[in-house]
This record gives structure tokens, C-alpha cells and sequence, in this order.
């Protein structure tokens, strides 16, 4: 009997998340975006996120590459296991976590999954950006995750809409940022922030990362277009997690 994946052998999914250097322009586009999110508050909720900012985006990078690498039920289980971390966060703080956050980040990993191809490899065709946005779509949809895109198409329309409405600079914001200044250090924090043009190579990222998070990372990826502006100078705890906006994400 043979055996079913979530996602299939050929996939160019596989071939994106299956190669270090794509998967460490994801990760530093997931970083630098993300604390841009209305809904980060949720991620500074635990604590565990400014305490260890790179471990928590890298153990989200790991998900996502194990349900991509996984079979049909390996990969659900991973699915549920990460739907039941979030719903357990959401009982704690007593309030669920806006649908459109939980949108936002898998139109994360949709855009940056394509851009790091096309930057580090070739243009995609559009059956496979087409595929991208299915395997992610299927995760969602698994997470119970509503209003998700059928296609590429919808999938740009929606993402511009989320990135105009979604995206507010905040305390947590430049708390973040300095957070990712801190782990990476003072040299290697500026390429979270260049232009891809202008960038050096990444390479000199990779090796400040703790020995358990590189994952095997030969060699690093190219840096990525400035997505936020700096953070503000003055150093400070981290903010505690009340909420930016009232009632659910529009």
C-alpha cells in the first residue's frame, strides 16, 4: 500500500521548503513582517516570544516543514498539534484570536515561499504558485481557519487587503525589533532590514543562531527589501499584552 502525503514528492512546495537558503529568506521576511501585525500582542501573551524571538519563529518554520515533509496523517497530527497550542492560548486570555491574524500568517508563508524562490532560483509558472496557494489553503482549512482564497488570484487580492488593513506599527512593534537587534547583534541586524540589491549575503546570519535552530542550514540566504521602518532607539522592557484594536480584525 502506498503511501499518501500531505503534500506530494514533486511538489514544488517541497523543493521551496526543502532547501536551506529559501527557507532562511522565509524565516527573516516572517520575522521582519509579522511585527508589523495588529494581532502581535497575541505572540507577546506567553511571554516566550520576546524572551526568545528567533526560537519561536524558527520552531513556526519547523511546523511548516514538517507538515510539508510529512505523510497524510503525520501531517495532520502536526496541523492539530499546532491548532491546539493556539486554542489553549486563547482559553487562557479568554477571547479568541481574530481570524484574519491567523489568515495573515499563512499569507505570509504563501508570499515568502514565492518570493524566495523567485529571488534565489527562477520565476514560478502558475500551476505552481497555484499549487503553493492550495497546500497552504489546505493547511488552514485543517486549522478550521474561514473566507480562505480558491486561488492565486484571490489569494493576491486578499493579501493586499490584509497588508493596507493589517499592518500598524506599534509599542510591540519596536519592542520586537530590538528583541531581533539583541539576538542577532549590532552586524548582523542590519540585513534583516536591506534591500535584496544591496544586501550581503546572508551567510554572516546564520552562524549567530543557536547550533539547535540552524537546521542543518548550510549556507544562508540573500537579505530581503526593508519591510519596516527602524525601531525606535530607547530600550525597555517588553510591553505587556493588552489588546491593539477593539472587537475582531476587519
Amino acid at each position: 500500500m502506498s503511501t499518501t502525503y500531505f503534500v506530494a514528492p514533486g511538489s514544488i512546495v517541497r523543493r521551496i521548503w526543502g532547501t536551506a537558503d529559501t527557507v532562511l529568506f522565509i524565516f527573516a521576511g516572517a520575522a521582519a513582517e509579522f511585527a508589523l501585525n495588529q494581532a502581535v500582542d497575541w505572540l507577546y501573551f506567553t511571554g516566550r516570544l520576546p524572551a526568545d524571538p528567533l526560537g519561536r519563529l524558527f520552531s513556526t518554520v519547523d511546523y511548516a516543514r514538517r507538515i510539508v515533509f510529512a505523510d497524510r496523517a503525520g501531517a495532520e497530527r502536526a496541523i492539530d498539534a499546532m491548532a491546539a497550542i493556539h486554542a489553549a492560548v486563547e482559553a487562557k486570555r479568554g477571547r479568541p484570536i481574530p481570524a484574519g491574524a491567523y489568515r495573515d500568517v499563512l499569507f505570509l508563508l504563501i508570499a515568502y515561499s514565492i518570493r524566495a524562490f523567485e529571488v534565489l532560483e527562477r520565476p514560478l509558472t502558475g500551476p505552481e504558485r497555484e499549487e503553493i496557494v492550495a497546500v497552504f489553503c489546505r493547511v488552514g482549512q485543517r486549522m478550521g481557519i474561514p473566507e480562505l482564497p480558491t486561488g492565486y488570484a484571490a489569494w493576491q487580492a486578499a493579501r493586499a487587503q490584509h497588508l493596507a488593513a493589517h499592518l500598524v506599527p506599534s509599542p510591540y512593534t519596536a519592542d520586537l525589533y530590538r528583541q531581533y537587534r539583541r539576538h542577532l547583534g549590532p552586524l548582523r541586524y542590519p540585513l534583516l532590514l536591506e534591500r535584496p540589491s544591496r544586501a550581503p549575503s546572508a551567510r554572516k546570519l546564520w552562524p549567530c543562531l543557536p547550533r539547535g535552530q540552524r537546521m542543518g542550514i548550510p549556507r544562508a540566504a540573500h537579505g530581503l527589501r526593508r519591510v519596516a521602518g527602524r525601531p525606535g532607539p530607547a530600550p525597555g522592557r517588553a510591553p505587556r499584552a493588552q489588546p491593539l484594536h477593539r472587537g475582531p480584525v476587519p
